[in-house]
């Protein structure tokens, strides 16, 4: 691998590795708070399909730093949401 190639690798992998990481205090977050509350569900919908697009692409073109980042964030973000939906059922349970 040439100088120029390993260098843009390794931007694009901090670039990847900073952006999924900026996700775990969020999780960490919600889930000691137990209150998703300032969490907007249709946003992680929306960005969690298009992480699973990135995570096509990233195997379509064979980008390991594209599909590893994005499938972590994935997680991270479905993660988000499931905690979402739990702990806004716990605040609002519905009337028997």
């Amino acid at each position: 691998m040439d100088a120029t190639l390993w260098i843009v690798t390794l931007v694009g992998s901090a670039a990847a590795a900073l952006t999924t990481a900026a996700f775990v205090p969020q999780v960490i977050r919600v889930w000691r708070l137990k209150d998703a509350r300032d969490i907007s569900f249709p946003t992680f919908v929306i960005f969690s399909v298009g992480l699973a697009g990135w995570v096509g692409y990233g195997t379509l073109v064979e980008s390991v730093p594209i599909i590893a980042a994005n499938s972590l964030t994935l997680i991270l973000a479905l993660v988000i949401l499931l905690l979402k939906v739990k702990f806004d059922r716990a605040a609002h349970p519905r009337p028997d």
